[in-house]
């Protein structure tokens, strides 16, 4: 089964929400079997005219384990922090 990745562009608004978010999300994608490839960091579009504040980029074992995070419990309580 081919692996699936989760390209997330993102722009932080509040960095006191920003600092809970980041203290439960990394254990709800461990917890469904992924991992950060690409978290935050210096970045540079090298063609076209994408700016992204920020992005990360995570890789699960397969589509529907990245489906299965993104839509389970306890991600979403990590997103409404």
């Amino acid at each position: 089964m081919p692996a699936a990745y989760v390209i997330v562009e993102m722009k932080v608004s509040d960095p006191e929400r920003y600092k809970e978010y980041m203290a439960a999300a990394p254990a709800t994608i461990a917890a469904a079997g992924g991992e950060y490839l690409v978290r935050g960091g210096r970045h540079e579009p090298l063609e076209g005219d994408w700016q992204p504040a920020r992005l990360a980029v995570l890789k699960f074992p397969s589509f529907e384990q990245a489906k299965a995070w993104y839509d389970g419990e306890r991600y979403r309580a990590a997103r409404a922090k």
